[in-house]
Order: structure tokens, then sequence, then C-alpha cells
């Protein structure tokens, strides 16, 4: 059985007694080991970071843009290995893995070496005599906690901007999906990034996590995960002053007009919804369609999602893979119930998917879609985060808007119609950081990403995340 190490000041490193065991959740079975770290291993990676700040910070950035477009080539090259590391460690279908996770991850690291290659700083003189300018400084050792969910597709969305703008980091994985990231230092030591620069410490949120976050060497955390614990983080920041970027749940409504692409509408409407198990903040997990097409919409979206394959992660065929544990499967198996209490219809799904051979105690649950339900019962408010929707009509333009706006989350929307000036009047009152018209999960990094309410606080992309890891310093001189 593989045990991991941290990875800290460059080196791979064992020093607990303590280990974790990390599931295979196909099949329900341990299959590796990680580290289960305490205030220790931080303190140890804070201090590498601290001795790698004072040389990376200085480092120019053509120099850093090098050692990022290396780690991306290396990890391109290890394309195939990751996704199906990535396949077991956390689930998700092999397909998903190898066109969206990795692809991602990859080009993280490309993105943000050309984008500080090309920033620009202004500078103006003043009629007065006085020249004003910008200085944009790295704020220090940055901690980095990512979720399960997209594994190295959001730590790496981490890292990227971290270490292109000069910040070095302590990086702590979600204990459920360890694996790549240890893969990862691999490749930083491969393409000769600096000791220190990254450090890696695995194990669990109360202890390392917490340790991480509370440190007072570490000015800045960028969270991403459950609102149950950007809460609790944010409360332990506030009185530390330290800068905080939190990416959090999402219950995002996808909301169907009668002039809508119909076919385009249901096929996207499919993805948003059951896409990496529905285990991604920003699925479509209720759906809204207007009265006059809601039955022919729901017979067709119904027909579809029954023809999703589950099963084997790494089988061509297979569309929906396992979730990410047991406790996680029954919290989703239990919303399924709640539904039924409420009065909930289930259209399809709504099961345990029980499989043969070596899949049997894996944990796989159906496509499931649930009609008949008012849109403020806990099922279709509450964020589920598993392979369930709900289905609800809707009338009027200003129905579907408040219907979309009356959730505690504020993540994300879809929005179809084929009337240009209804999508735009829909897209800016619907109360979201991101609006998708016509499409679903189309990323330009150089814009904003980030949620409202309690989807969040902050925004990352392009200056957005460059803003976040550098302090902006306004100096005026006299000429």
């Amino acid at each position: 059985m593989l045990k991991l190490s941290n990875f800290i000041g460059g080196e791979f490193v064992s020093l607990q007694e303590n280990y974790i065991d990390s599931y295979d959740p196909s099949i329900g079975k341990v299959y590796a080991q990680i580290p289960d770290s305490s205030e220790h291993e931080i303190n140890l990676a804070v201090e590498a970071a601290q001795r790698a700040f004072h040389t990376w910070s200085k480092t120019p950035c053509s120099t850093r843009a090098q050692i990022m477009y290396r780690i991306a080539d290396i990890l391109e090259s290890k394309l195939d290995e990751f996704a199906l590391a990535e396949s077991r460690d956390q689930g998700k279908t092999l397909e998903f893995a190898k066109n969206a996770d990795i692809p991602r991850s990859i080009y993280n690291f490309r993105y943000f070496a050309g984008h500080i290659l090309h920033m620009e700083e202004k500078a103006t003189v003043m009629d007065n005599g006085f020249l004003n300018y910008v200085q944009r400084s790295p704020l220090g050792v940055a901690g980095l906690i990512s979720p399960w969910n997209l594994p190295l597709y959001l730590l790496t969305w981490k890292i990227a901007p971290c270490i292109a703008a000069g910040c070095t980091c302590v990086a702590k994985p979600s204990e459920f999906t360890s694996m790549t990231a240890y893969m990862l230092c691999d490749i930083f030591k491969q393409a000769g990034l600096p000791e220190g620069v990254v450090n890696m410490v695995f194990g669990i949120g109360p202890k390392a996590g917490q340790a991480l976050v509370s440190h007072p060497k570490v000015p800045l955390i960028s969270f991403t995960g459950g609102t149950v614990t950007g809460k609790k983080l944010y409360e332990t920041c506030a009185p530390l002053f330290k800068k905080v970027s939190l990416e959090l749940g999402g219950k995002n409504a996808n909301v169907i007009f009668e002039d809508c692409d119909f076919e385009k509408a249901v096929d996207t409407s499919i993805r948003a919804a059951f896409s990496n198990q529905g285990e991604i903040c920003l699925c479509g997990s209720r759906i809204f369609v207007q009265k006059s097409i809601y039955e022919k919409f729901l017979e067709s979206f119904v027909a579809k999602a029954r023809q999703l394959v589950v099963g084997d992660p790494r089988d061509p065929k297979t569309k929906v893979g396992a979730l990410i544990s047991e406790q996680h499967m029954e919290k989703v198996l239990g919303y399924i119930e709640l539904a039924k209490q409420e009065g909930g219809v289930i259209e399809c799904g709504g099961k345990r998917k029980q499989l043969d051979g070596e899949f049997s105690d894996g944990y796989f649950v159906e496509p499931t879609v649930i009609t008949n339900i008012s849109p403020s019962c806990r099922v279709a408010q509450e964020e589920i985060f598993g392979p369930v929707v709900t289905v609800h009509p809707f009338e009027t333009e200003e129905e579907a808007i408040d219907l979309a706006n009356d959730n505690q989350y504020g993540l994300s929307c879809s929005v179809w119609s084929e009337n240009g000036k209804r999508v735009r009047r829909v897209a800016e009152s619907i109360k979201v950081g991101y609006v998708w018209i016509n499409c679903w999960m189309v990323r330009d990094l150089r814009v904003p990403f980030g949620g409202v309410k309690q989807s969040g606080i902050g925004r990352e992309g392009g200056e957005y995340s460059m803003n976040f890891f550098t302090e902006m310093k306004s100096i005026c001189m006299a000429n």
C-alpha cells in the first residue's frame, strides 16, 4: 500500500506516525494512506515557505514564467497517468479527468505564466509636477486549501497565480483526494521550482487546516470548499486581519424559457446536472422550466438521464462515476428520502446503484430527477452535491427571476432563451457571481470568478487573482 509523504522545503518528508486511510470510491476499499499532519508539520512548511519567499519574490517574472511553463509541459506529458490517478482517487470517470481536470490544471500554469509576462502597471505624471505610480508586491506565504471534487484542477487554480505573483505557499489538499497533489510535487522538482516555493502538507481540516489558517506568519488564505467550513475559517481569520478568498457552496438555478434551443438546452442541462456525479459547485441542480414546455422538457430530460451509464469509472461508456465516500453517499441518499417525505415524485433514479464484481461496494448513486416539490423545500434549497436535481415549472420572466434568487447561495446560473433582450434582463437581475447564457461551464480565465451571499467572498481569475496575491502601494514622487 502506498504511503504518501508531505513535501516540505523541496523534499518528501515523513515525520508522523499516524496516517489516514485513502479510499478508492469505486470499490469502497483503502488503497493508500496519507499523513495525518499536525501543527508541527505546518510550522515546518511555513518556515520553508518564508525562507523561499525572500528569493522567489525577487525572481524576475520571466524566470518564474519559464518554470511554470516547464511544470505545464511535464504535467501534459503525464496527462494519462494523472487522469487515471485522479479517477481512482476521486471516483470520477476517467473520461472527465482526461478531458477536464488535467487539461485545465495544465492550462492554469500556462495561463498565469503568460499573464505575468504581459501585465502592465500604469504611471501618471500629474500637471503639478508629481509622479504617481503603483508598486505591486507579493504578499508573502499563502495558505491554500482545496476541495475533493476537482482535486488537481482547483489546487492548481490556487498554486499557479500564487507563485506567478511571487508568493510562496503551503497547500493542504483534501484528505479524501491527495494523490495527484502528491504526484505534482515531483513535477515541481523536475521543473526546477526552487525549494520551499510550494509546500504540500496532507491531513484533515480541523488539525492541519486549522493550524495553517491560524498561523500568524501566513497573511493570506485561499479556500474552496463547503460554506459551513468557510464560516469557521473566516471567524479565525477576521481577528488576525488576514486577506481571505472564499469560494463556497452553490445551489445553482438553470432557467429554461419556452423560446430556447430545446435540444441544446436539454443536452447541456443533463451535463450541468450530472457531470462529475453532480459533485461540482457549479452544477445546475435547480431546474426551472417555463410551463408551456415543462412536460416536453421533463420527458426528454428524464429519458436522457436514464440513459447515463453508472459504473466503472475507467470504462469509456461510463458517464457517472462513484461518489467520494460512503458517508457522502448516505447524505445524498438521505436527501432523496427527504424529498419523498416532502411529497416529491422520483421521476428516475433515487437509489444506490448496485454493481457486480469488484465494484459491488462502490459508492454509486443513480442520476435522480425529482418533481412535484416546492422550490422552498430543503431538497430544492440545500446543496446536495450529488447526481440529484429538482425540476419546477414557472410562468413568467418575473417569477423565474424570483425563483432563481430565492436561495441562500449565489454562485452561478444558466439562462436559456433565443430572445437577446430577455436573457440580458434575466442575467442582470439574478444575484449570482457568474451567469451562463445558452451554455454552461465555459470559462475564460481572464474574467472574475466567485460567488455572492453564502457562496463566498472575493474573486479569482486574471488580474483579480494577481490583486489577491499582491499588495498595491501608491507612490508619489516630486520631480
